[in-house]
């Protein structure tokens, strides 16, 4: 008879749910997603000035019903995660502000995410979701190519879009 029980850490639980821009948690998010990207861009710290300037110039339109949602993921209860879609057209939603925290990526937010904004492409019509993303913003790429999206042609022409990808929800 073996004595030895072995002791496992008990994996992190991501719970990803819809929630407005505006609670306190999805502008932080939002505030440390921009900070990231825009950062990563110019590659330097960004001032609270300019993170508030770029939130007026990239508004969260459309990211709540009808034409959207956005979602805040907890790991074991503390908001690390969010991310948006809304609706292009009756078929096609588009992916946005998906962002982890640094301390909680590799934990599966990024997956619990894209799995919870699929859920509710489907739920408001869409049957396929699109995006578009930066070169520098390598982790991101690798994470939709790992889920299923591949690249397409340019489908924006937006200011900082340099890839493009598509999945087919149906």
């Amino acid at each position: 008879m073996n004595t030895c029980s072995e002791h496992r850490t008990p994996s992190p639980t991501w719970a990803v749910a819809p929630e407005a821009v505006s609670t306190s948690d999805a502008t932080r998010l939002r505030r440390a997603y921009y900070a990231e990207v825009a950062g990563r861009y110019w590659k330097r710290e960004v001032t609270e000035a300019e993170i508030d300037q770029g939130l007026l110039d990239f508004p969260d339109d459309g990211l709540e019903p009808p034409t959207g949602q956005f979602v805040v993921g907890r790991l074991d209860g503390e908001a690390l995660a969010c991310g948006g879609i809304r609706l292009l057209d009756a078929v096609t939603a588009e992916l946005t502000r998906v962002y982890v925290d640094r301390r909680a990526r590799g934990t599966g937010g990024g997956a619990a995410l894209l799995g919870a904004l699929e859920a509710q492409s489907r739920a408001l019509g869409a049957e396929r979701v699109r995006l578009d993303t930066r070169s520098d913003l390598v982790e991101a790429r690798a994470l939709y190519a790992r889920h299923g999206y591949a690249e397409i042609p340019a489908y924006n022409s937006g200011p900082y879009a340099e890839h493009w990808f598509e999945k087919r929800l149906v």
